[in-house]
């Protein structure tokens, strides 16, 4: 099993997690971070580091939060490595600790964000898109 990055990282982007991960799983959206779950070897040294207690074992995401196992695994083949911590970004103590914070990712985690030209998903606002659910989504589900 994998670790997984939730909501509270959306907006703050601390990467003190990035410096200890001794296989280089974290990969680097424009306002969180993602591990890929074919990297992670389940050491969990990133845990304590994270400021904002985002990053838990698969085993342990909340109920509300199970989506994010999916947003790890289709965002991280799809962003770039982060070997090396930087800032987080500039407002990041004022957002740490807001809770649903999934509305702010940047563009539409679901196989909408992922067609040029959009550059989110239209059904986002509604509340239709299948990620602005609650319901847990399938891996299977994303295009």
């Amino acid at each position: 099993m994998a670790h997984i990055v939730l909501d509270n990282c959306i907006r703050c982007k601390y990467t003190d997690c990035v410096d200890v991960c001794p296989v280089d799983c974290f990969r680097e959206g424009p306002n969180m971070l993602v591990i890929d779950p074919d990297e992670c070897i389940d050491c969990a040294v990133c845990v304590p580091e994270c400021p904002a207690e985002a990053i838990v074992a698969e085993e342990d995401v909340p109920g509300d939060q199970e989506n994010f196992i999916a947003i790890n695994a289709e965002k991280a083949p799809n962003w770039p490595a982060i070997t090396r911590s930087k800032s987080p970004l500039e407002d990041a103590d004022d957002w740490n600790g807001t809770p649903n914070k999934l509305q702010y990712l940047e563009g539409c985690p679901c196989r909408r964000a992922l067609r040029p030209p959009l550059l989110s998903c239209p059904e986002w606002p509604s509340g239709r898109c299948s990620f602005a659910s609650s319901r847990p989504i399938n891996i299977s589900e994303i295009g």
